[in-house]
């Protein structure tokens, strides 16, 4: 399916999802929408660094430019009410609130305090508030992690690897890379009275780095968790390494090298989602995030101007890609359950092209992340542009733990 418009341009708005995935979800009568359980506040709007990956500034969707920098209190009060509404209404125990950015930390810490404060007292009777925030490292300062810890506040750190990985990509708008500035926050986060804020640090694939350094570098940061991200690609705008609607197993390979030396490990050094959730999929498991297996969405991102949005990824797409076309002044989240996309991200299967329901392995892919799918005409309708890389990578490590499986039965038998 190609839609076209008079001026030779794709119409997004006619490509897949459109209204009648919304319209055979609600026929059917053993699927209902799954109430949101996490919500993204982009509390500041701009960066003190300058990445050059950067979904937000780089890519297609430049929104950003006519948004506010910081969200007034007004706006976040709202967007605290409209979380309350949801849980109470869906009777939920408990709710994920993040601050995000941009460079959340940019907000100062006397928002911070007042911002947590607020989140907390603002939830009803019997719903716990986890508050959590994703930082570039630069501005987590001492007065900064009081703030944090009084608020048993968690803490993500952007990182790259070490200097000469990290400061490829990630440099302050002078050119000057981060790694210093960062690390020097990381060993703040370190101390005795913070380093259980610590969740993690969040590293975007590379290929021009060694797999196998970088990861022993992300280990000395102390972190009990790595999250590898592929980069924000799609059939129009490849991976780097791909041309124009190729696909390869030059991330799985390099996936493979890090996986191999963490699985081979005499001890578990840390915890690496995307390999913990591969390997919970090929034990019969479920996954518990977008970037892998059937799990339906249940995330939301509150822009600065109070617009509810999907994830953000989706800004690597298309102008516009995230939109609802709703706002936390006028609209409750209830309202994105009928939005075609978040319909479409919570059907798991029924949602699934035919190219990826006629692989064997699309049960524990589920097409991958959402954004890696896009392709101009068909829009979210395809196997994932990292396809080829994520069935490598699947069949390894199924290759690896069903190797140990039956090993460790042969063991039990005799």
């Amino acid at each position: 399916m190609t839609v076209v418009t008079v001026a030779g341009t794709v119409d997004e708005a006619a490509q897949w999802p459109t209204r009648a995935v919304v319209d055979a979800a609600f026929a059917d009568p053993t699927w209902r929408p799954l109430p949101f359980r996490e919500f993204i506040l982009k509390v500041h709007g701009r960066c003190n660094l300058a990445c050059d990956y950067c979904y937000m500034y780089e890519m297609a969707d430049q929104s950003w430019r006519t948004k506010p920098a910081v969200m007034e209190r007004a706006v976040f009060d709202q967007a605290l009410h409209r979380i309350a509404e949801h849980a109470r209404t869906h009777g939920l125990s408990g709710v994920d609130v993040i601050f995000h950015g941009g460079e959340p930390l940019m907000v100062g810490t006397a928002y911070l305090d007042e911002a947590a404060t607020a989140a907390r007292a603002a939830m009803p009777a019997g719903v716990r508030a986890d508050l959590s925030i994703q930082t570039n490292g630069t501005l987590l300062t001492e007065s900064t992690l009081r703030v944090l810890a009084a608020h048993d506040i968690g803490v993500g750190v952007s990182l790259d690897g070490g200097a000469a990985a990290n400061d490829r990509h990630r440099r302050y708008r002078d050119g000057r890379g981060s790694h210093a500035a960062v690390m020097r926050g990381i060993a703040a986060l370190r101390k005795p009275a913070y380093r259980h804020l610590f969740t993690g640090v969040l590293c975007t694939v590379d290929l021009a780095n060694d797999p196998v350094q970088l990861y022993e570098d992300l280990l000395e940061t102390g972190a009990p968790g790595v999250d590898f991200l592929l980069p924000l690609a799609n059939w129009e705008s490849p991976p780097p390494g791909y041309g124009p609607h190729e696909s390869g197993t030059r991330y799985a390979e390099w996936l493979i090298a890090i996986f191999d030396r963490w699985y081979d490990a005499p001890t578990r050094e840390v915890g690496i989602r995307f390999f913990d959730e591969i390997m919970n999929l090929v034990l019969g498991g479920a996954s518990t995030s977008e970037i892998i297996g059937l799990s339906p969405v249940r995330m939301l991102v509150i822009d600065t101007d109070g617009s509810i949005e999907q994830v953000d990824g989706l800004k690597s797409a298309f102008e516009g890609a995230p939109d609802t076309g709703l706002s936390v002044r006028s609209h409750p989240f209830d309202a994105a359950l009928t939005h075609p996309a978040i319909v479409a991200r919570q059907r798991g299967l029924a949602a699934l092209s035919t190219t990826c329901l006629a692989c064997p392995v699309h049960e524990i892919c589920g097409a991958g992340l959402y954004s890696h799918r896009y392709r101009p005409g068909t829009g979210f309708l395809n196997p994932s542009v990292y396809c080829t890389d994520l069935r490598t990578l699947i069949d390894h490590i199924a290759g690896r733990v069903g190797a140990d499986l039956r090993r460790l039965a042969g063991e039990t038998d005799r």
